[in-house]
């Protein structure tokens, strides 16, 4: 993790932004609390160990152990899934140096919650105010290091220079930060709610309100989708990588191909899913408990719906995860 200075910025696209669209705007001023960012994009290396906890919490479930209850489900977490066809989600490799792709903005959520409970850190998800900050590292320019594309190749994995799938995270030069793939490699989730009328909720927000710091700057989803994707991915061109892009997530495109029915609320099976990972985030002050929940659960009714049908049809479940999980998983493998 790499520590992050606070500061204010303006979030969204200047009008001297000539690729400047209509859901990058209005521009609104905003105070931004220290932080801490990964360094890069959450790797396969990290992300096959949380994928790893679904068998084991089937075996837990199989054996009537650490089982979940209504007493002790807040320190619950769901895994993934075993993947139905991992041809599509590996076809561009799986190498433990890559960026892992295809989860869900829910699936992020839960990986990050995982791995707070494992280290007593909370490490989260980004807000799309977070994020944009942190990928312009001070500056307000369409790329963090200019207006000028032609330096791209330097700083991003993009459709030019990455046809064999996604790079090598931090291969790239990092932003002023120590960032790295902030632009392209794989666009990021953020916790916010996509909507294309870009922030005239904020600026409506701030202005009752008399301002608001970013970490709390959140359009909590009411739905699974559209939510925000940001920084932009290998499959696409560069001006789909500015700072100030945004993309909106689409189940119903996204998931075209799953054969489940309800559609895994964990994995995507269709482009550009393959373009699609995160990055942790962790505040430099302790969020309180009702907050930091917030970015670990889903707040979508239809998730929660999916989430629990899966539970309930034995095609998902729940396991603790605590300081005993570790020795628990020691003493299930002997």
């Amino acid at each position: 993790m790499i520590p992050v200075p606070g500061g204010t910025f303006k979030i969204g696209a200047g009008d001297s932004d000539g690729e400047k669209r209509d859901d990058e705007g209005p521009q609104v001023e905003i105070k931004v609390s220290p932080m801490w960012v990964a360094k890069t994009e959450v790797r396969w290396a990290e992300y096959k160990e949380y994928m790893r906890m679904y068998a084991i919490f089937k075996e837990f479930e199989a054996a009537g152990t650490r089982m979940v209850t209504d007493e002790n489900k807040a320190d619950a977490i769901t895994a993934p899934t075993e993947l139905y066809d991992s041809t599509f989600t590996y076809e561009y490799g799986d190498q433990p140096d890559q960026p892992a792709v295809t989860m869900t903005q829910y699936a992020a959520q839960q990986y990050s919650k995982w791995l707070s409970l494992l280290t007593h850190k909370q490490y989260r998800l980004p807000t799309e105010a977070e994020w944009e900050y942190a990928c312009r590292a001070g500056t307000d320019t369409a790329y963090h290091w200019g207006d000028d594309a032609d330096q791209i190749d330097e700083y991003a994995w993009y459709f030019d220079n990455a046809e064999d799938g996604p790079g090598l995270v931090g291969t790239k030069k990092p932003n002023a930060f120590g960032l790295h793939d902030m632009h392209g490699n794989v666009a990021e989730w953020t916790v916010n709610q996509y909507s294309e009328d870009g922030y005239a909720w904020l600026a409506k927000w701030m202005k009752e309100q008399g301002g608001v710091d970013a970490t709390l700057a959140v359009s909590w989803p009411t739905e699974s989708s559209p939510c925000v994707v940001r920084g932009g991915s290998w499959e696409m061109d560069p001006e789909e990588l500015r700072s100030a892009v945004r993309l909106g997530s689409d189940d119903e495109l996204w998931k075209e191909e799953d054969p489940n029915f309800p559609r895994s609320p964990w994995w995507f099976t269709s482009d550009p899913a393959r373009g699609v990972g995160f990055r942790l985030f962790r505040s430099y002050e302790k969020l309180d408990n009702e907050t930091i929940s917030k970015f670990w659960e889903a707040s979508a009714p239809n998730t929660i719906n999916e989430v629990e049908t899966r539970v309930l049809n034995g095609r998902g479940g729940y396991g603790l995860v605590d300081d005993e999980l570790p020795k628990a998983i020691e003493k299930a493998n002997k």
